[in-house]
């Protein structure tokens, strides 16, 4: 499969320790995890899904990074200096860079007119690994992603101009407004919601797929974790929770109840 600008194709973790954020996700996604060998990555950690894929970068920020950290998504660009200019065309701001991350490509981390911000990459190669794959086996893999933000509409303007990704119908929320989904050609990776009207944090949220939802609940304690939202039925028959990890980063996990539908 071709991909086309927006791909999600890299997860991010910043975290004040990598090491043990690596024990934490191993156990609760069964990732396996790697230091990668290129010396100028600095000791990054590279987590593989049980399928073997590549799925997400841990890292501890240098001294004089800024504070916070958290999960980040990295969507594709064929070409970062056209996209670079058609975001700040539409309203967006570069962050950091353009910079240079040998053997793997180049990146920048823009800001959306919202303020929320995003990586876009253009790979050095194209790799066959699909961190973001929806598929009912795909366990450990990105398989939604999230934005909530103060102005949807304004959102879909902006993503929309850069990424060609479309309004595809919504899932009405009473009081918190509308679930709006992402249309990316023929795929739905992911939906829009007000941050103002849910309390939500402004962010790009990403959900990765677990086998059992009660499962990954526990294990996600067991380690530290904390249960913020969840688990709730969601069409198709699985349950989605957001938790946050022993240093208060938010993701989200995607399953089936296992053991009923009572946990």
């Amino acid at each position: 499969m071709t991909l086309t600008d927006g791909h999600p194709i890299w997860f991010e973790l910043s975290t004040p320790d990598h090491v043990a954020a690596a024990t934490f996700y191993r156990q609760l996604f069964s990732w396996t995890t790697r230091t990668s060998p290129v010396v100028e990555h600095g000791g990054y950690v590279i987590a593989s899904a049980p399928d073997g894929d590549g799925i997400a970068g841990l890292m501890t920020p240098p001294p004089g990074a800024p504070p916070g950290g958290g999960w980040s998504i990295y969507f594709l660009s064929l070409d970062l200096a056209a996209t670079l200019v058609k975001a700040g065309d539409l309203g967006g701001s570069v962050a950091f860079g353009p910079m240079d991350i040998p053997h793997v490509g180049r990146f920048a981390v823009l800001l959306d007119p919202q303020g929320v911000p995003f990586s876009v990459m253009q790979p050095s190669t194209e790799d066959p690994a699909r961190p973001f794959k929806q598929a009912d086996d795909a366990h450990g893999h990105a398989v939604w992603i999230e934005l909530a933000t103060p102005d949807p509409d304004a959102a879909f303007a902006f993503y929309g101009g850069l990424f060609g990704w479309t309004r595809e119908g919504a899932m009405p929320m009473g009081e918190m407004g509308e679930y709006a989904f992402l249309g990316a050609g023929e795929a739905r990776p992911g939906a829009v919601m007000s941050s103002t009207l849910t309390r939500a944090p402004q962010q790009w949220n990403s959900y990765f797929l677990v086998v059992d939802i009660d499962a990954a609940v526990a294990t996600a304690e067991a380690g530290g974790g904390k249960l913020i939202q969840g688990p709730d039925p969601i069409p198709g028959g699985d349950y989605s929770a957001n938790i946050v990890d022993p240093y208060g980063h938010q993701l989200g996990i995607v399953g089936p109840r296992k053991g009923g539908d009572a946990a």
